[in-house]
């Protein structure tokens, strides 16, 4: 079952009763408060939502230090089951009416969405995480090299593998996810022939839950480990925690996505499993898009995270990961190649 939206609005009960209207699909008719005083910004979830130990968490984790440096009390959204485009527009329409700037949408389904409310709202940044589709002069798409991580996971995951067969499990079968597993299986193959890489994923669509059913994650990976796999990587949201759950029931490693999972709470219980994790920096570019609007210099167009600039990386948290002198000059080694061209890494 989904929770109930978050909502937190400085001192204005109307707007949060507004608001809450929205995020369940009713019509808001508060008047537009787009040059007033920015109450800070907004987050708008898709599926899988915060508590996904994964991007929309690092989203949060963005939100937290704006409100922190700039003292804003931001909002962050979630949407209902089965909602339509039309919902997503309104949510998005209503918390530009209330004066938040910027407003974002945590996942490439809010491309539509960010469309249509960025032209009806000039005024206000718009931001999308995954997705460069929008081209507006107050859209800036938050997008990120996931194939480079996801190369240098490969590479750790060849040279940790013992069965020579490892495992990549995607939650939705689409582009964005085809990046992941593209840049995996040419890091594995690129590091040790013979390897063999067993691909699954869990939905054909969103709606389907492929990106928020820790089950149907479990269940992937239970197959993938029956068929030898011994490092699983998911690039699967809120259902990689069922992955890890599985990894470290059967003892073998997991590769984590988005954040740095073995730092999450949620997953403390199966820590030791999770050899590395696939980064990107979410946090860092919803955090900068807050800061340039609060400076007066919003940031627009297609801002890109990759390994040269720090967008993604690798984890280094488990300590042996860290420790392991093999892997770590591979990844190194790389890491170079990849920032000085002579490593093309695949997108499909």
């Amino acid at each position: 079952m989904r929770r109930v939206s978050r909502i937190t609005i400085a001192g204005v009960a109307t707007a949060a009763l507004a608001l809450t209207a929205s995020a369940c699909g009713s019509s808001s008719s508060e008047s537009s408060s787009s040059d007033s005083k920015n109450l800070g910004l907004a987050l708008a979830y898709d599926v899988g939502g915060k508590g996904d130990q994964s991007f929309n968490d690092a989203a949060t984790a963005g939100l937290d230090k704006a409100d922190k440096e700039f003292g804003y009390k931001s909002t962050a959204v979630e949407p209902q089951d089965g909602e339509s485009e039309a919902d997503k527009v309104q949510r998005l329409e209503t918390l530009a009416k209330q004066g938040y700037n910027p407003v974002i949408g945590v996942g490439y389904a809010y491309a539509p969405a960010v469309k249509a409310a960025s032209a009806k709202f000039p005024k206000t940044t718009f931001g999308i995480v995954d997705d460069e589709q929008t081209k507006a002069d107050n859209v800036a798409d938050l997008v990120f090299s996931e194939e480079q991580a996801s190369y240098l996971a490969g590479v750790a995951a060849a040279l940790s593998t013992k069965s020579n067969t490892v495992g990549f499990i995607g939650g939705v079968d689409v582009p964005l996810i085809h990046k992941f597993e593209a840049g995996y299986k040419q890091g594995v193959q690129d590091t040790k022939k013979g390897v063999t890489v067993k691909s699954q994923y869990l939905t054909e669509t969103a709606a389907e839950g492929g990106f928020s059913s820790p089950d149907k994650g479990e269940s992937a990976a239970e197959g993938q480990i029956d068929d030898g796999a011994d490092v699983v990587y998911a690039a699967a949201g809120l259902s990689g925690q069922g992955v890890i759950k599985a990894a470290n029931a059967n003892k073998i490693w997991a590769i984590g996505v988005d954040s740095d999972q073995y730092k999450q709470d949620a997953l403390k219980a199966y820590k030791s499993s999770i050899l590395t994790s696939a980064m990107k920096n979410v946090e860092g570019a919803v955090y900068e898009l807050a800061k340039s609007v609060h400076d007066g210099k919003p940031e627009t167009g297609v801002i890109r995270g990759s390994l040269s600039n720090g967008g993604v990386s690798l984890a280094n948290s488990n300590p042996e990961f860290a420790d392991n002198a093999e892997i770590q000059a591979a990844v190194k080694k790389a890491t170079e190649g990849i920032i000085d061209g002579t490593i093309k890494v695949k997108t499909s």
